[in-house]
């Protein structure tokens, strides 16, 4: 789950930092605030997913995800609200104001993790299906309805899993991902694959591609990325 920004706003700054920690060792890059008017100051459409806490000073976790929802550049950002508020109402009005889930506190760091990975992989298959029908890189193309791809007019003849590595490199180019990312996203049913089966599949569709195969970069220790020249 490399690579993903998130942002935990609460005013409870201890908790912040067990977040963080908690967080930053599953390998997630985060940030705190410890109000919603310090979480406004930030590039908030730069995270992958915001942490929330209800009961916050003059603006509200649920007044801050409602402004969020408003504005065209945060409106997607998936929301997580985490309070001591449990009531059927107080739940109910997450939900209404966009949140895609809501933990009670106090709860486990496991579940926090565990419900944060499961919002991740709901959202990037959602966003996975809103792709557009081509993605096109100088003469390279890739189109997701007919699954071909092909340069300068020559199909290139990759298999599924080649196909679906490109397209998740290509829709996201510049950013790096592990091989656990990519196992997670393409090999999500399948039960056990060694993550070299990823650098073979790389190997592979990296010659299948001619001229753009030095476009997808090894990052060391990190992952791989599609790096445009």
């Amino acid at each position: 789950m490399n690579n993903y920004r998130i942002l935990a706003v609460d005013d409870e700054e201890d908790l912040c930092e067990i977040l963080k920690f908690n967080l930053e060792n599953e390998g997630f890059e985060v940030d705190t605030a410890n109000s919603a008017e310090e979480a406004l100051k930030m590039d908030i459409a730069s995270y992958n997913l915001l942490l929330l806490d209800v009961m916050m000073g003059e603006i509200s976790g649920f007044k801050l995800a409602s402004m969020l929802r408003k504005d065209k550049s945060t409106a997607k950002i998936p929301i997580i609200f985490i309070t001591a508020k449990d009531t059927e109402n107080d739940t109910v009005t997450g939900f209404n104001v966009g949140a895609d889930d809501y933990i009670s506190k106090p709860f486990s760091l496991r579940e926090v993790v565990a419900r944060v990975k499961a919002v991740l992989r709901r959202t990037a298959q959602t966003n996975t299906t809103q792709m557009p029908d081509q993605l096109i890189y100088k003469s390279l193309v890739l189109d997701t309805v007919k699954k071909k791809v092909s340069i300068d007019g020559v199909e290139a003849p990759l298999t599924k899993k080649e196909f679906e590595i490109l397209q998740l490199l290509l829709q996201n180019k510049g950013r790096v991902f592990s091989r656990e990312d990519i196992l997670g996203r393409i090999w999500s049913d399948e039960v056990y694959v060694l993550d070299r089966t990823i650098d073979v599949n790389i190997t592979r569709l990296r010659k299948k591609i001619g001229i753009y195969g030095k476009c997808i970069v090894t990052r060391l220790g990190y992952g791989y990325c599609f790096e445009a020249e």
